[in-house]
């Protein structure tokens, strides 16, 4: 909760701030792999490209970076489902900001490569504008550029090109090799350039392929996983190098292929998507062991989850979430759940975590796999509009605690502990001594029960399907914890205190119990906390949430540095902010986002996010006095916590007001299916051979779009027919992704639509749909079957026009090349007549230079540029929306809108689509020239989509246009069509127009 009126106007005090000076110490282990005995410590100071040397260890604990354990609390982000790069720096901002310290990224070939040779890293891919944002963001970065990724994107991140090359994928095969060698010298000259280790950057970990299991046994598995490590390592990539074993089988473990003498540099990782109602695994400590326990499949180096559920894609018709999309993966999903399992996970030794996701994000154009709509929200903590979600709390929790607690970097298995209707995992540190009780339900009914623990039994009540992290005897400062029911978030010496925060459920009694051989003097600071001393011990308790932040300061007994003890309900707890500066560590409490705070003088400079007003007090080194937020001075005053707190609230933000949608113009389209049309420049399909794993009919010719270049969007095909006399039906064999269709017309007249079906729980995850569609002359409407009756006994040549919706290629987990199946027509029958046919295909042009290979398909409009801002529209058909029609086709509509968001304002805007699901049409959105999504209204379940800022343009005029494909079979739309706020700040990062060059 955001820095109440209530609590901000009851702190006040003229205690003088206390100040402290921190710093880091030097690099110690003396080389890159080194592993030698490191005790409990302070982690390493937030990462940068400091231009220094460092180095990266490990042992069976934890990651060893210039001799500090670091624990790796990771999220997954993808900067090519964010097609505006001055928006990463907002989501790398945030993730920091909420505990994560390291950021995971793949980078998908495809994206990046519209033809052999041919490696683009400019405007919206340019990694290294990625990586050096991150480096000044203070994020770790894991690396992962395939050549094979999945992550539910087109081919599963290989380049359309790919599937019409010889050799097998993701084999030893020389010719595959040749192409995945040019592929990472070309995306390793940029990594090795941002490696943490010589301090150019902060790439980490790199990872070598994805979920690559199917040839874990077979020499050809192991000759190319040698292959792809000894390349990264030719190509001066010197930091650890990892695998992510798909659901924990034991592949790909130290030792089980060359590399070639160098020792030391291999990681293990591992993945996991456990359901809701699944028991959180143990892949760890607490497991059975073995090569399939997890962690335990490699003891030597530290568990590592290279991938957790964070949680879940969705497919077409939403089968996965009955229809509810990413909302309720959102609710299925939810903190308890993430709770749960990570904290199973670190009490299983897991001191390297990364979920994914962690920022959802936009599948736009042609990007998704086949299994995918056009969102990849994913239920995320932060969602594909970049709003922070409720899922964030845990992740906040854990994140800084794991940072600011080096207790958690070393811990053992203690001995076993049992509590009524409660699965609780004990561990020790055994430098410090101190105890973790991770208390988990498993049930379906809230539980209280007594945790036995080394400081006496702590009562604790646990949500159901939730879990609690107890500790005793953790350092907290200059004094020692010896109990808590609630969680430690973290601890931080600011000024000339220590600071620790207490985090739980909101109305729970925190029972917090320190150490103090000599009575202390104690300072309750807000009404809500009580306290008590007894025999050696402070008893403080507090009802969490009631006010907001409740501050107890505990002074002199046996140290005379003063402890200031924090306590905070979950959406209290994401409202504190520590950062970490040259000079010392800065605390902020009260704004809905810390960006950044830099120390200039006695100034500590802020700036972040509000939405709702909200106070703003802030810890600080020595000497600070005075404060500034998004530039600009604010008054303050010294509290008794030794703070500094604004005297006036920060404003929220404002309300965004945005336009109707109104003067449409429309546009029909496909002249490809008129005979007179002139296809003379389109090439003619005559091949007779092809690499795709679909075989071509006998006699041929080949149809598949990918074999004559086409390998995203629509493609469009034109038999030219003789001898037709007789004619009753055409079998038209086509191949696509999930949701492909098919539209026929012969000399002009509509000869159908046929569709592939919207998958279920059972084939959700197909990535290849084939089948045959007949389109039977005796099925047509009686004067439409008249008219082609004429023009098919007419003397002279007969046109077959074929459109094809072909979806996406197929991912290639099972590393069996499926990705080459067929897209497109796969062949043509005909019965009563045997026509000879001469075949023509034309698809996308040349790919778009600003905005790549896959923001285009083959609609005539595309390949005339009406999607482009500029296009002339002028001589359109102006409409109103709702707009509706029946007849088989593609259309297209246009539209201008302004927008005038004030500066400083971040508004996150959607595009809304609505209409009667009984209609069968489908969407391609294009805004100012960008293909945003397909939206298909009688599948779902998606109807709004993200317009992001720097396509969006938030103050000025934009230019929507609306491919609109229609089967025929119903009256169709678009319906109505709006925009909304998906959510807005003050605060945000200034946004560069990403380039859309028009006509």
């Amino acid at each position: 909760m955001a820095l109440s009126r209530r609590t901000f106007s009851a702190l006040a005090g003229s205690a003088a701030l206390g100040f402290a000076l921190g710093g880091s110490g030097d690099p110690g282990a003396p080389s890159a792999y080194a592993a030698r005995s490191v005790p409990t410590g302070p982690a390493p100071a937030p990462p940068s490209a400091d231009r220094r040397r460092h180095t990266i260890g490990y042992d069976r604990h934890s990651l060893l970076v210039d001799g500090r354990r670091l624990v790796v609390w990771s999220g997954e982000m993808h900067p090519f489902r964010l097609p505006s790069p001055s928006l990463w720096r907002d989501v790398l901002q945030k993730m920091r900001a909420h505990g994560y310290n390291t950021v995971s990224v793949h980078v998908a070939w495809n994206y990046h490569s519209a033809a052999p040779g041919h490696h683009d890293f400019s405007g919206v891919r340019d990694l290294d504008l990625f990586l050096r944002t991150a480096a000044e963001t203070g994020l770790y970065v894991i690396l992962r550029p395939g050549p094979y990724i999945g992550a539910e994107v087109d081919a599963g991140g290989f380049p359309g090109w790919l599937t019409v090359t010889e050799g097998t994928a993701r084999t030893a095969d020389p010719t595959y090799l040749g192409h995945v060698d040019e592929w990472l010298t070309a995306v390793n000259r940029i990594a090795r350039r941002h490696q943490f280790t010589d301090g150019g950057g902060t790439i980490l970990l790199y990872q070598i392929e994805n979920e690559y299991d199917p040839h874990a046994d077979r020499p050809t598995g192991r000759a190319y996983m040698s292959h792809l490590y000894r390349k990264a390592r030719a190509d001066g990539i010197d930091v650890p190098l990892f695998h992510n074993d798909k659901g924990a089988n034991g592949h790909w473990v130290p030792g089980s292929f060359d590399t070639g003498g160098d020792k030391g540099g291999w990681l293990y990782g591992f993945d996991g998507y456990p359901a809701p109602s699944q028991t959180p695994p143990d892949r760890g400590r607490f497991g059975t062991g073995g090569p399939t326990g997890g962690a335990s499949a490699s003891p030597r180096t530290p568990g590592f989850a290279a991938e957790f559920g964070g949680g879940r894609s969705d497919p077409w018709g939403g089968a996965a979430f009955d229809g509810k999309g990413y909302a309720e993966a959102r609710r299925t999903r939810d903190a308890a759940y993430e709770r749960r399992f990570h904290l199973t996970n670190l009490a299983n030794g897991l001191t390297l975590h990364n979920v994914y996701m962690t920022v959802g994000g936009t599948s736009w154009g042609w990007l998704p796999a086949p299994a995918v709509y056009t969102s990849y929200d994913y239920g995320a903590a932060v969602d594909e509009a970049r709003n922070v979600t409720s899922k964030i709390a845990p992740m906040h929790q854990l994140g800084h605690l794991l940072q600011r607690v080096p207790d958690f970097a070393r811990l053992d298995r203690a001995a076993d502990v049992t509590a009524h209707g409660l699965t609780v995992y004990h561990l020790t540190n055994p430098d410090t001594g101190a105890h973790v009780y991770v208390a988990r339900n498993d049930g379906t009914e809230e539980v209280t029960s007594t945790v036995p623990t080394a400081a006496g039994g702590l009562e604790v009540t646990v949500p159901a399907r939730d879990a609690r992290l107890l500790t005793t005897g953790l350092s907290l400062g200059r004094r020692t914890l010896r109990s808590c029911t609630a969680q430690p978030m973290f601890r931080l010496t600011a000024g000339r205190q220590d600071i620790a925060l207490f985090t739980g459920v909101r109305g729970e009694m925190a029972r917090l119990v320190l150490d103090c051989p000599s009575e202390p003097l104690v300072n309750r600071l807000d009404p809500d906390g009580a306290w008590v001393y007894n025999q050696g011990a402070l008893h403080v308790s507090v009802p969490l949430g009631e006010g907001g932040l409740t501050r107890v300061l505990v002074e002199h007994g046996e140290s005379e540095t003063p402890l200031l003890l924090l306590f905070a309900d979950e959406a209290t707890a994401v409202r504190l902010w520590p950062y970490d500066t040259p000079s010392g560590t800065v605390l902020v409490y009260g704004p809905a986002l810390l960006r950044e705070a830099v120390l200039d003088g006695s100034t500590v400079r802020l700036t972040g996010d509000t939405i709702h007003e909200t106070g703003l007090e802030v810890w600080g080194p020595r000497g600070i006095d005075a404060v500034e937020w998004n530039g600009r001075p604010v008054a303050t005053r010294v509290t008794a916590a030794g703070s500094l707190m604004t005297k006036a609230l920060l404003p929220g933000v404002p309300a965004v007001t945005l336009p109707r949608l109104g003067g449409w113009r429309r546009k029909a389209e496909n002249p490809e299916s008129a005979p007179g049309f002139d296809d003379s420049a389109w090439q003619v399909a005559d091949k007779r051979t092809s690499h795709s794993t679909t075989p071509v009919p006998e006699g041929g010719p080949v149809l598949f779009a990918d074999d004559y270049g086409f390998h995203y969007g629509d493609v469009w095909y034109r038999g030219h027919l003789t001898d037709v006399a007789g004619l009753k039906s055409v079998s038209l064999g086509y191949s696509t992704g999930t949701q492909g269709l098919l539209m026929a017309w012969l000399d002009g007249e509509p000869l159908g639509v046929h569709r592939m079906p919207v998958p279920d729980d059972g084939t959700a995850g197909r990535g290849t749909w084939t089948d045959t569609a007949v389109l039977a002359l005796s099925e047509l409407p009686q004067k439409r079957r008249e008219r082609l009756r004429r023009k098919l006994t007419a003397p002279g040549g007969h046109v077959l026009s074929v459109l094809v919706r072909r979806m996406q290629h197929d991912q290639d987990g099972r590393a069996q090349d499926t990705h080459k199946a067929a897209r497109g027509l796969t062949g043509a029958a005909f019965k009563g007549a045997t026509p000879k046919v001469r075949w023509r295909i034309q698809g996308a042009l040349a790919p778009d230079p600003a905005r790549g290979p896959m923001n285009n398909g083959g609609l005539y409009g595309e390949r005339e540029g009406w999607h482009l801002p500029g296009s002339a529209d002028d001589g359109w058909q102006p409409v109103a929306l709702p707009h509706t029609g029946r007849g088989q086709g593609v259309a297209w509509y246009r539209s201008t809108f302004r927008l005038t968001v004030p500066g400083g304002i971040d508004a996150s805007v959607g595009l809304v689509l609505d209409d009667d699901p009984a209609r069968a049409y489908r969407v391609q959105i294009f805004l100012n020239g960008w293909n945003l999504g397909q939206y298909i209204n009688d599948v779902g379940p998606q109807h709004t989509f993200v317009l992001p800022n720097g396509i969006l343009n938030t103050r000025g005029t934009n230019t929507l246009a609306l491919a609109v494909l229609s089967d025929g079979s119903t009256e169709s739309g678009p319906g109505e069509v709006r925009l909304t706020l998906l959510g807005s700040a003050a605060g945000g990062v200034p946004v560069t127009q990403v380039a859309s060059p028009g006509r």
